[in-house]
């Protein structure tokens, strides 16, 4: 979110996260932020040397618990589910002029909706007109449907609408990832040469300048994952997988669909979430998303880098909401300041 926020021209002094390898890997990429690895829920009171017209406070509190890959715990007794609790804390004491709050867009489905009501009423009981809705990546500039719940909220005023999208062509997997390296399964050489030069606005805008890009980071998995990825066709998932090479599932029925799915390099991708743990599969090569290939479908550009072992940054990747789309949101509010992003 910060780099969708500095890419619409806002700046971005500070930010807190308790992660400590997603705080290493942000203060390696944002410099000039101060950085706080701390506990927000410890962080009762913050001053800030800026006044509150000029400020905008955003994040997004653990999504955990209302994913719908979540089926356990998605309701009041998971205690991360009311971890949001802090995130307003925290703009009751800021009182900044412009928040904006993200979470997955099973917030609207746990619980019968209840957490994302609860968010939009404590923001409008402390002074804030609220608008929400559902934005899907793929129509702001993003090769991935990835479907994401935002909150604009503006101090003693009406917000903007949340951004229109579906303005130009589709980013597909294809366009996303085509340039970067050639890699095999396991493949563990951080940083390589591009493969091919950059061959669409999207691949040039990523790289920049850079002559060789890090992150060919893959997943060195057995050889019978190898042959149940040579069996799935493109758009394709576990369903296609022989039952021989399922023997060790107790009921194969009950995986989810999105297990084993074979990205289609003339689409965008599926949501990515933890793609490791699915099982997500390059469109041509029988193997697992590169480091880098994931963060290119999620927008990030090549020169960013993820610290932590190799599951840490596949993990980071895959939480992360995509910078174009938090462009988009940012913009929205410049817009409305009168500002161009």
């Amino acid at each position: 979110m910060s780099l969708g926020a500095s890419w619409a021209g806002i700046s971005v002094p500070l930010a807190i996260d308790y992660d400590q390898h997603a705080y290493s890997s942000y203060a390696r990429n944002h410099p000039d932020t101060i950085t706080l690895r701390a506990d927000i829920t410890r962080v009762l009171e913050l001053s800030v040397p800026y006044p509150a017209e000029e400020l905008v406070l955003f994040g997004g509190p653990p999504c955990q618990g209302f994913s719908t890959s979540n089926q356990r715990n998605r309701g009041a007794d998971n205690d991360k589910n009311w971890l949001y609790r802090a995130f307003i804390g925290l703009a009751c004491s800021l009182r900044p002029r412009w928040i904006v709050f993200e979470n997955v867009k099973g917030i609207l489905e746990t619980d019968g909706g209840r957490f994302a009501e609860r968010v939009q009423g404590d923001l409008r009981d402390a002074g804030y007109g609220v608008t929400a809705g559902i934005l899907n990546a793929s129509n702001y500039g993003v090769p991935q449907r990835r479907n994401r719940y935002f909150i604009i909220a503006r101090y003693e005023g009406d917000p903007p609408e949340l951004p229109g999208g579906g303005e130009g062509r589709t980013i597909t997997v294809e366009d996303a990832i085509g340039d970067l390296p050639d890699l095999e399964m396991g493949a563990s050489i951080d940083t390589l040469p591009y493969r091919l030069p950059p061959s669409n606005a999207y691949q040039k805008m990523l790289r920049g300048d850079l002559q060789e890009v890090s992150g060919n980071l893959v997943t060195n998995s057995s050889q019978m994952i190898a042959e149940r990825y040579a069996s799935v066709p493109q758009g394709g998932n576990w369903q296609d997988i022989p039952l021989e090479l399922m023997s060790n599932y107790a009921d194969r029925s009950r995986c989810h669909t999105g297990i084993y799915r074979r990205l289609r390099g003339d689409q965008p991708s599926v949501v990515l979430g933890n793609f490791r743990k699915n099982m997500l599969i390059h469109p041509t090569k029988n193997r697992g998303l590169s480091v880098r290939e994931a963060a290119r479908i999620q927008s990030f550009p090549d020169w960013y880098q993820f610290s932590g072992s190799i599951g840490l940054q596949q993990q980071q990747v895959g939480n992360a909401v995509p910078p174009l789309l938090a462009k988009a949101v940012f913009a929205t509010i410049m817009n409305a300041e009168g500002k161009v992003g």
